[in-house]
């Protein structure tokens, strides 16, 4: 693998550099976990969008900056930011998943309408898709639509919908087929999480907070042209939203700038006498993550080299969601063993580190890695294929490296 990337690129990355250095004062905090941006990291998607620094390679016509795709000048990106520890672009359901599946297969109406909104902050999008019945067997949902004067009129529940509380639209599955075989019934509408007909409960999690909602329709309209791709063509326009969610959750870079939070904590938290990152266990926890979280930053390259080619990710992009979900999780654990007694304090403790982002992320990956048993199907499909997956610190081995060190 050729890692030079060439004078040309050099450059670049000093107008990056200059550019992080200039504005970092403007950027919102890393850690922040909103539903909905705030008005600053609305301005600081904005302003980045406007440098090219989000939304790189989405055309102008659509609220983005409009260049030409560049794998490596990405990559450039992405590296100075998490190297200077500053928040980039937004990332959520609709500028990760619902925007890029637009650009895939939407109407040019349906491009223009939505996406530079969406791009900038001004839209929160929540994906209905989870049903009680319908978690890993998506296609198995009962939520139905039929016509009646020229509208959808939706019936039914979803559950671990995502920011519906906060939401303003909604991209969502719904049977519009009922005597076709269950994958070829299925529409994927869009519509304001403001109809009338909509209820949403909030769903409180181990984390304390209710990132997740049931939600629930009672004849709904919505306009006939608030379709994404052509009646009972949903399972395939949702298979292209679930594959930028892998994206969305298995970033690598997200997952280098927690380590460096992880890193910079280490330094600063002492146990006993010294500083955690002088524990020899710890440190070597540490040095193991290190290794996996640049394994997924290189394997996200060969992924997007492959995208670019035209080429299939394969088992490539396979594992990354779980993979990222996984690393996040023992980062946080990490993170938290880092902090000694001090760890275990959450939910407005006066002495509880970074707000408890920490013991937040700890739960919350967890919460990701089981939830509705995707990651066992997905180490199954892996052993069949005699691959390994990592495997979460042994305490034993931690004890018996302890008693070597002391």
């Amino acid at each position: 693998m050729d890692l030079d990337y060439g004078p040309e690129y050099d450059v670049f990355r000093k107008q990056v550099r200059a550019f992080i250095e200039a504005h970092s004062h403007l950027a919102p905090p890393s850690a922040d976990r909103a539903a909905r941006p705030s008005s600053k990291a609305v301005e600081w998607q904005k302003l980045l969008i406007e440098h090219g620094y989000a939304a790189r390679t989405i055309p102008q016509e659509y609220g983005g900056y409009g260049a030409e795709p560049d794998i490596l000048q990405s990559r450039i990106i992405a590296e100075e930011f998490a190297r200077a520890r500053v928040a980039g672009g937004l990332a959520n359901q609709g500028i990760s998943m619902f925007v890029p599946t637009l650009l895939e297969l939407g109407t040019e109406e349906q491009k223009r309408r939505w996406i530079e909104p969406t791009l900038k902050g001004d839209i929160v999008w929540c994906q209905g898709y989870s049903e009680p019945g319908a978690g890993s067997d998506l296609a198995n949902l009962k939520t139905s639509a039929h016509i009646e004067n020229g509208e959808f009129v939706i019936n039914g529940q979803k559950i671990w919908t995502s920011t519906a509380k906060q939401a303003d639209m909604i991209f969502c599955l719904v049977r519009t087929e009922p005597d076709a075989p269950k994958h070829g019934g299925i529409s994927y509408l869009i519509f304001s999480m403001g109809t009338p007909g909509i209820e949403v409960r909030p769903l409180k999690t181990m984390t304390g907070h209710a990132e997740f909602n049931e939600t629930f329709f009672t004849d709904v309209r919505v306009p006939m042209h608030h379709i994404v791709g052509q009646r009972g063509q949903g399972w395939f326009v949702a298979n292209a939203t679930l594959g930028h969610e892998r994206g969305m959750l298995g970033d690598p870079d997200a997952l280098e700038n927690r380590l460096q939070a992880l890193i910079a904590l280490m330094q600063e938290e002492r146990l006993g006498q010294g500083r955690a990152i002088d524990n020899p266990v710890l440190r070597d926890r540490l040095v193991a993550l290190q290794a996996e979280v640049a394994a997924m930053k290189y394997n996200g390259m060969r992924i997007l080299s492959n995208s670019l080619r035209g080429e299939p990710g394969g088992m490539a992009k396979l594992i990354v969601k779980l993979q990222s979900c996984e690393l996040a999780h023992q980062i946080s654990a990490l993170a938290i063993d880092a902090m000694g007694e001090l760890g275990i304090l959450y939910h407005h403790s006066p002495r509880e580190r970074d707000g408890g982002a920490w013991q937040w992320s700890y739960m919350f990956q967890l919460g990701l890695i089981i939830g509705g048993g995707t990651a066992q199907i997905q180490k199954n499909i892996i052993a069949e294929r005699g691959l390994e997956m990592p495997r979460e610190p042994n305490p034993a081995d931690m004890a018996r490296q302890k008693q070597g060190a002391d």
